[in-house]
């Protein structure tokens, strides 16, 4: 596609995607400043904090920016709920993955809400940081953040003051939720949106959570979690083991697939199932036409590198469909890096519940319209002139279009 067809169509594109973001924030002023942040977010802009970003607005100040982040009326679990319906407009499938995952953003002090000294992934070490729990929707064309929340941990909820300080709400503030739990809640808050999903993935953080899979088997939730091999499974033939003792002593029978496409070329791997039972798991075990299985990886160039996964899904599910699903769990580390690095996800000063959730949910609308955007490019035709290009027909667009093609405008 040449440049300038290629900027009169996403251009036409954002006004799309704007409009069906916009009723969230109700008065001109903070729609007006929404626009400009997201255009910001996704614009060449080197550290997208208050500062540049008002630099880039136009603002003499970050006054407005910090304003429209802390002050202005406008919920942004309502603005996660648009992006949520904008993502699955154009990625929803039956056989979509949920993903869920955590991230940390390292911070100096002690007042930004949830800030800590814990485990930061990125860095692999205690460090002083916020975390943060993330739900990916992830399908083969394409993926996105569509939900998140700020792990707040016990000496936060200790503080009352503190909390109060940093506005966190209170039922938040009474009591610790865990990170595998905040992942139910973004599940749930998918079911009950009717998310097209198949599947829920995740690491071992989550798939060592015995509640989170009992909560996912009660609902008919087929998944896939990485486990640690000091996890326990039961047979008939071996009554209980480690999942690395079972694999050792069970005759299994590998078969080499790809699990996606890496930086060096498909992700192939040696793969074997079996069947057990996962102690702990929903009150009677798997629901009826559900199977629990154990998914074993074995690395193809070192076959000492073995690696565990927790399966619950439908009997008669190919192997090939689970290890599908194991490769989408990778997807969220790539929204991750992308988000940080090209729509400021990890850029933001401000140390507020609110003000958090609300960069932090622009960040992933930036990101959201980035990875549609590339995907919708791939499968437009190239036409032989200007006078071919599609007309947006979304039905996201609302009476107010003219007033958002204005807004982008000016």
């Amino acid at each position: 596609m040449d440049t300038e067809r290629a900027v009169l169509v996403w251009a036409g594109w954002f006004d799309d995607f704007f409009a069906s973001l916009a009723g969230v924030f109700g008065r001109v002023e903070p729609r007006r400043m929404a626009m400009s942040y997201v255009k910001a977010l996704i614009a060449p802009v080197e550290r997208k904090n208050g500062w540049q970003i008002a630099e880039h607005v136009g603002h003499a100040t970050p006054d407005r920016v910090q304003w429209f982040l802390a002050r202005s009326t406008w919920c942004a679990d309502q603005l996660r709920d648009a992006l949520r319906l904008f993502v699955v407009q154009f990625l929803a499938r039956p056989d979509g993955v949920l993903v869920l995952d955590e991230t940390a953003f390292l911070k100096k002090g002690r007042m930004s809400a949830g800030v800590a000294p814990q485990y930061a992934g990125i860095t692999g070490q205690i460090e002083n940081c916020q975390v943060a729990v993330f739900c990916a929707y992830a399908t083969d064309t394409g993926r996105a953040l569509i939900d998140r929340e700020l792990y707040l941990p016990a000496a936060w909820c200790e503080d009352a003051g503190r909390c109060q300080l940093q506005r966190i709400p209170r039922p938040r503030a009474k009591a610790v939720v865990t990170k595998p739990e905040l992942g139910r809640r973004m599940v749930e808050r998918c079911r009950r949106a009717r998310v097209p999903f198949g599947w829920v993935a995740a690491d071992s953080a989550y798939g060592q959570d015995r509640k989170l899979r009992a909560a996912l088997e009660r609902r008919r939730i087929p998944y896939v979690m990485a486990v640690p091999v000091d996890e326990t499974v039961h047979t008939r033939g071996t009554g209980n083991l480690r999942v690395d003792a079972f694999a050792a002593a069970v005759p299994l029978l590998f078969e080499r697939r790809s699990c996606g496409a890496g930086a060096k070329g498909p992700r192939s791997y040696d793969w074997a199932l079996a069947e057990v039972t996962w102690p702990g798991g929903a009150e009677g075990g798997p629901r009826r036409g559900y199977v629990h299985l154990l998914l074993v990886r074995r690395s193809v160039t070192d076959p000492t590198r073995i690696a565990y996964f927790a399966v619950h899904a439908r009997a008669g599910t190919p192997i090939g469909e689970i290890v599908r699903v194991m490769g989408l769990r990778w997807s969220i580390e790539d929204c991750f890096e992308t988000a940080k690095s090209d729509c400021g996800l990890d850029h933001y000063e401000v140390r507020t519940w609110d003000a958090w959730h609300r960069h932090i949910t622009l960040s992933m609308a930036a990101l959201a319209f980035l990875t549609i955007t590339d995907t919708r490019t791939r499968h437009l035709p190239e036409p032989d002139s200007t006078a071919d290009l599609p007309t947006p027909t979304d039905p996201a667009r609302t009476s107010e279009k003219g007033e958002h093609r204005g807004l982008l405008k000016s």
